[in-house]
């Protein structure tokens, strides 16, 4: 993992992964701790993310921690005031301006911690995650197990016709799997 040094004042972590690999359940895990030990926190997701509540952040195992739903990468700027961790969940459904957010926000001394899917389920890396990524002090990809090898899954196959990259789903629509059965699956649709 990683150690945090009190000295430290503000800093990026990144928990990126396929679905199902239980990046939500990382973040809450941290803010949880985040607040045992008395900080402030705040957390935020995109409002279009209302699959299982609008106001609260939630696992695919019912893991759940309270949030704020925002329009914009901006509008977190707006109501991040006197915190000292910020949580940003599904973090590829924002806007760019989440990279300038996220540094913005380090740079003032809170911790940030991201989670997010790090590719689209045609296996391309997923708006501003690569970014958040590369401009992040720490890293953590998680990995689910492939449905149909049991391997280690990191990408999201979806299992509708539907093409629109952004597209909010269970596991009725996504499934994780591992490299070598989804460049079977893919080199099948071809």
């Amino acid at each position: 993992m990683f150690l945090e040094n009190a000295s430290q004042k503000g800093w990026i972590e990144v928990i990126c992964g396929s679905m199902f690999s239980g990046k939500t359940e990382e973040l809450i895990r941290r803010l949880r701790r985040a607040e045992f030990a008395h900080l402030k926190v705040e957390i935020f997701k995109p409002c279009i993310d209302v699959r299982y509540s609008e106001d609260e952040v939630v696992s695919h195992n019912s893991t759940t921690i309270r949030s704020t739903p925002v329009e914009s990468s901006q509008n977190i700027l707006l109501l991040a005031s006197d915190v000292d961790v910020v949580g940003i969940d599904e973090a590829q459904f924002f806007d760019r301006g989440i990279i300038d957010v996220c540094r913005t926000l380090a740079d003032s001394g809170i911790r940030v911690i991201v989670a997010g899917l790090d590719m689209d389920y045609l296996g391309k890396p997923f708006g501003p995650m690569p970014d958040l990524m590369a401009t992040a002090e720490y890293v953590t990809k998680v990995h689910a197990i492939c449905v149909r090898c049991g391997n280690l899954a990191h990408h999201s196959h979806r299992l509708t016709a539907d093409s629109a990259l952004v597209m909010l789903g269970e596991k009725d629509t996504y499934e994780p799997i591992c490299r070598h059965c989804f460049a079977e699956l893919t080199k099948n649709e071809q």
